[in-house]
């Protein structure tokens, strides 16, 4: 019985595989299966010149997969897949606290999307952004727009139609941490990849211990003398261990301001110090 079942298989996989293969016989086929048994030490497996679009190699920056709008600092835009923000994609920016640099790290790239002319829209902004200061950077203010959405309905609606406008140039967005779910940023994610231009999470610090479908996440150290640590925890390439140390752009106002305090500060504690070197330096009168 046994004998007769094997020789039904046999045939049933000799029929199949002739099939399949025209001009195989049952030897060609019991050969072919014997031979695709074989493990093949000697062969290597063959590396392709030329991968699929949407995948990158654990040890390259994917820049060829990613479109970007640089932005506008060197050492951070080398790290960067694409060489700069991604388009179509959700960048996540986490901080301890608001007001560490957020808004100057982005300063170039919408100083350059309202000067062609396109929206950038603000979203639930923790604090209302200083219009003159912005003004100083160069950026023109008619196409900044601030839409305050307490709700998260209302959020995940707004950034739906921002993400469909035709004059859509980027979106900023602050999602507290205790209201945002993670369904709520897989609908963000996916509505982003319809959009042609770089779309901003703003999150809080426990964030970045938690899963995100965001492609891009970084994380914000402020640093003395006006600088940025950007840690990045995650991109399309390898791990980067050190973080990328950035001098944030400085309004022209700020610099005059800051300029003059320094010199009223440092030159009557100059004058001071002379003196009192002065002083020290002559000589004691002997008493008769």
């Amino acid at each position: 019985m046994a004998a007769v079942l094997s020789n039904v298989l046999s045939n049933i996989a000799s029929a199949a595989l002739s099939s399949v293969v025209p001009g195989v016989s049952s030897s060609g086929a019991s050969c072919a299966a014997s031979s695709a048994a074989s493990p093949t030490t000697s062969s290597a497996v063959a590396v392709p010149k030329q991968i699929h679009q949407q995948l990158w190699r654990a040890d390259q920056l994917g820049n060829t997969t990613v479109a970007a709008h640089p932005s506008r600092f060197p050492e951070l835009d080398s790290q960067l897949p694409g060489g700069g923000w991604p388009l179509g994609m959700l960048t996540e920016l986490i901080a301890r606290n608001p007001g560490v640099g957020e808004l100057r790290l982005l300063i170039p790239m919408l100083r350059q999307l309202t000067l062609e002319r396109k929206v950038v829209i603000m979203l639930a902004p923790p604090l209302i952004p200083y219009a003159p200061a912005l003004a100083s950077f160069g950026i023109d203010l008619n196409y900044l727009i601030i839409i305050q959405a307490p709700n998260a309905a209302d959020r995940l609606w707004a950034v739906e139609q921002t993400l469909k406008s035709t004059s859509f140039g980027a979106l900023l967005a602050w999602l507290p941490q205790d209201r945002t779910r993670p369904e709520h940023l897989r609908r963000m994610q996916l509505a982003a990849q319809s959009s042609r231009g770089p779309v901003f999470l703003f999150r809080e610090l426990p964030a970045q211990f938690e899963s995100s479908p965001a492609p891009l996440r970084l994380l914000l150290l402020p640093r003395p003398e006006q600088q940025l640590a950007v840690q990045l925890l995650k991109r399309r390439g390898p791990l980067l261990a050190d973080p990328v140390l950035i001098r944030l752009p400085q309004p022209p106002l700020a610099l005059k301001l800051r300029m003059g305090q320094q010199a009223a500060r440092t030159e009557p504690v100059r004058r001071h110090s002379m003196q009192g070197i002065h002083v020290r330096m002559e000589p004691t009168s002997v008493p008769s």
